[in-house]
């Protein structure tokens, strides 16, 4: 008996001194690029080349979403017909040994480079936990010249345009075929409409139309892509809003916004090139893996910025909460928006403006959605345009019962 009292005090004391469960989340903030171009299409630089900017710049994930094409097969670039190919194709041969750049000419003395593969990249610049790529396509189609252009990230094969009757009709039938891939093959997709402003080819009536579209462009870093809308038709931001008052209406999912570089050139920085590091998503995920960042921007963990950084996102108690990372000499506007469930889908309105690195918004059931933005007064680097400051958005949030 004795001997049965001791040893269940030594497993009791055993299981007094065993750890607590970790409370606190094992969550982490991923910088992320999900619109980018290579060689591969109409970038002028070499994939790696491409990925290893992003790596060098601090992203933990990008893709390459070169237009219909995926990194695969055999393709020949041609480095000698002009001045940025051949700059690129310097550079690259600085950065990596000669016997992984393969080249060859052609009876005209002109030198071709082989373009590596997504599979042959990823041993080369991936690194667990510190950087991955993940694989893209930007489908790109049109109606009537006017272009229309869908990402699918970490997409398993090659979609091809599928034509249409109209704009939302084009939309539709290729969100259908990515869609049709993702149930099919099980794996973690999205779906994202590019740039609708670029050439003005996409208006909201389009979009509110769509079934499926759960993801957008509020922010592109193209030259050519008015964001901010002008006198006459609507920016980015009024676009989101109204159609998230349309999909919630009819009992649509959420519309998230992705900020984005779609960059094209990467030898010379200016306003009037097409530039990597203009636009990203700031992920939050447990690990990172192309699942689990794909899980994430579905559930809205996430945040899109062109240089705001926040330290957290926090939504309890129906209370929406942003705590920015304070830049020295750096001053914040903190504003949410939202629109009332008896309102239009012109509603929208700015229900709470905050100076300072930290605010909060309750919901109350008569919002139907709040949403976040972060203003700085810093001037961003590498601007789409002059004059241009520093922003975050965080995803819209719905009332809790």
């Amino acid at each position: 008996m004795v001997k049965r009292i001791t040893l269940l005090s030594i497993i009791l004391l055993i299981f007094s001194c065993w750890p607590e469960k970790e409370v606190t989340s094992k969550a982490k903030w991923y910088k992320g690029n999900l619109h980018t171009h290579s060689f591969w299409s109409d970038g002028n630089d070499f994939p790696e080349m491409v990925l290893g900017w992003y790596k060098d710049n601090g992203y933990h994930f990008a893709v390459i979403s070169d237009h219909n094409i995926l990194q695969e097969g055999e393709k020949w670039k041609i480095v000698s017909n002009n001045k940025t190919n051949t700059i690129a194709y310097l550079k690259y041969l600085s950065k990596y040994e000669d016997n992984w750049v393969e080249e060859r000419e052609n009876e005209k003395g002109e030198k071709f480079v082989r373009l590596k593969t997504l599979d042959e990249i990823k041993p080369v610049l991936e690194v667990p936990e510190d950087f991955i790529i993940i694989q893209s396509e930007e489908i790109s189609d049109s109606y009537n010249d006017k272009p229309i252009h869908l990402n699918v990230t970490n997409i398993q094969s090659l979609i091809m345009p599928a034509g249409g009757k109209s704009v939302s009709n084009v939309i539709q039938n290729n969100i259908d075929q990515a869609i049709k891939q993702r149930d099919e093959t099980g794996i973690p997709m999205i779906i994202h409409l590019n740039h609708p402003n670029f050439m003005w080819a996409v208006t909201p009536e389009d979009i509110k139309k769509l079934k499926g579209e759960r993801f957008f462009e509020i922010y592109n870093g193209h030259p050519l892509v008015n964001n901010y809308g002008d006198s006459l038709r609507p920016g980015m931001e009024e676009i989101w809003d109204i159609v998230q008052t349309s999909y919630l209406k009819e009992g649509k999912p959420l519309l998230y916004g992705l900020s984005v570089d779609d960059a094209h050139h990467y030898h010379k920085f200016s306003i009037d090139k097409i530039n990597p590091g203009r636009g990203w998503v700031m992920v939050k995920s447990d690990t990172l893996s192309p699942g689990a960042i794909i899980n994430s921007l579905e559930k809205g963990d996430f945040y899109s910025s062109t240089g705001v950084i926040l330290e957290d996102i926090i939504f309890e108690n129906n209370t929406l909460q942003v705590i920015v990372r304070k830049d020295p000499n750096v001053n914040y506007k903190i504003q949410f928006f939202g629109n009332k469930v008896s309102n239009g889908e012109g509603g929208t309105e700015l229900l709470l403006e905050v100076e300072g690195t930290t605010a909060s918004y309750t919901l109350t059931k008569e919002d139907l959605f709040v949403r976040a933005k972060i203003i700085s007064d810093k001037l961003k680097e590498n601007a789409q345009f002059v004059g241009e400051f520093e922003v975050a958005w965080v995803q819209p949030v719905l009332p809790r019962k």
